[in-house]
């Protein structure tokens, strides 16, 4: 049952995902609400608003096989339009800014809504033609159902002129960089709010002699079942210790994680359903990918073909909101019994290696630009006074401050602009280290 829960979730979210699932759902229910207003038809509603409301039903057959076919003709160039534009903006966004960010463009559910109300109004009024029948008796005519399509195609023209001032606002780099960082921010809140207080490193000290499980499947881990997880570890009272962060790329028969006690096959299949394996990162199940898709902005934007400092100092200022985040969040992670007793370890990407590697990749590409550097340095003098959870985070930030002073000094050969570097760098030295 864990198993199937697992994938079933993993699938929710690669389905929703894709760009096609909320269009093709839509254009079922245009296929559907076209055979009720046929059915509707049969039972005599145009008749009854022709003797009652004449204004409301359109009576003449080659008057309605012309607006129809007009709308059928029109929406179709619409959607084909708007189906280029995405595809070409995509292509703009993964060109100029980073191929990870596009996951997130395509799953923007506004765009899809749009583009399935264009499929679902073009069936309709496809099957509304199809009922129109060559016949003087105008009560055998759809008039009702036609007067509808016709509203529904004006909706189009709406629906489209939204469509171009959403999907030009979506493709700005700030409103890409704010949507990273919300969601990235949002998950990052909901570990520090889940975080238990205590100290329990002693319990899984010493691990060395505890029995390794490998991975039966490769793949990003993006879900682990953590209630599933604890139960089993009570069943068998064991204690688990995960080897591989959440987000991680896992390879097959590589070890995933250690137990206290030795467990049965039973016990190891409800132990491998526990976990959800994905080909696709996701940035809702791991604000770590939130990092990263900043990072690889900035540094596209300081690549020479794009030079844009501008985006480049955004990201950092999103980076340095989402670090201050994480300094409130522990570096180890347990799952708690009961009796509020560890029972699983969890492997999570420590503060030490998430700053460095962030700041490595900033330092390549931005070591000679003056601007870049002071930025650098400003954000992690304000992370050195923030509030944390940890005494060792600040020494962290220190270490780094001092990795960019290092490349400052070596590839910035203004000495103006050394100096005003130097200057901002003296807050950190090397005794704030020990």
């Amino acid at each position: 049952m864990n198993k199937l829960y697992t994938k079933l979730k993993m699938l929710y979210s690669q389905v929703t995902g894709n760009i096609a699932f909320f269009p093709s759902l839509i254009a079922i229910f245009g296929l559907l609400f076209a055979l009720l207003m046929l059915y509707a038809e049969d039972r005599g509603v145009s008749k009854n608003l022709i003797e009652n409301t004449p204004w409301l039903v359109i009576n003449d057959a080659e008057t309605a096989r012309t607006l129809l076919s007009t709308f059928i003709g029109g929406i179709i160039s619409l959607m084909v339009f708007s189906f280029s534009m995405v595809m070409l903006l995509l292509n703009q966004a993964s060109s100029n800014y980073s191929p990870r960010i596009l996951p997130g463009l395509i799953s923007n559910k506004k765009h899809q809504y749009v583009l399935g109300f264009y499929i679902a109004v073009i069936i309709y009024c496809i099957i509304i033609l199809l009922s129109i029948e060559p016949t003087d008796n105008k009560y055998q005519l759809p008039g009702f159902a036609v007067l509808v399509g016709i509203i529904l195609g004006i909706h189009v023209l709406g629906a489209f002129i939204y469509f171009i001032h959403s999907i030009s606002q979506a493709i700005q780099i700030n409103n890409i960089t704010d949507r990273i960082f919300s969601v990235a921010s949002v998950r990052l809140k909901t570990l520090i709010d889940k975080e238990e207080s205590g100290n329990h490193d002693k319990v899984f000290e010493n691990t060395s002699d505890w029995n390794e499980y490998n991975s039966k499947t490769s793949g990003h881990l993006n879900d682990i079942a953590f209630t599933s997880l604890s139960k089993l570890a009570m069943e068998n009272k064991s204690r688990f210790k995960m080897l591989v962060a959440k987000g991680e790329f896992v390879l097959a028969d590589v070890p995933i994680v250690k137990s206290s006690e030795a467990l049965d096959d039973e016990a190891q299949d409800k132990l491998q359903s526990c976990f959800g394996f994905s080909r696709s990162e996701i940035v809702k199940l791991n604000y770590v990918l939130g990092f990263k898709q900043l990072t690889e902005i900035a540094v596209k934007a300081m690549s020479p073909g794009i030079n844009d400092p501008g985006t480049a100092i955004t990201c950092l200022d999103y980076l340095t909101e989402l670090f201050s985040l994480r300094m409130l969040k522990r570096d180890t992670s347990y799952i708690l019994d009961a009796t509020k007793e560890p029972v699983v370890s969890l492997n999570t990407v420590n503060f030490e290696q998430l700053l460095y590697f962030i700041f490595a990749s900033l330092r390549q590409y931005c070591k000679a630009d003056f601007v870049m550097m002071h930025k650098m340095l400003i954000s992690l003098h304000y992370l050195k006074d923030t509030e944390c959870v940890d005494k060792e985070y600040p020494k962290i930030i220190n270490k780094q401050a001092l990795l960019i002073l290092d490349d400052a000094r070596a590839y910035i050969k203004n000495e103006s602009d050394l100096e005003k570097i130097e200057k901002l760098g003296a807050s950190f030295n090397k005794k704030q280290l020990s």
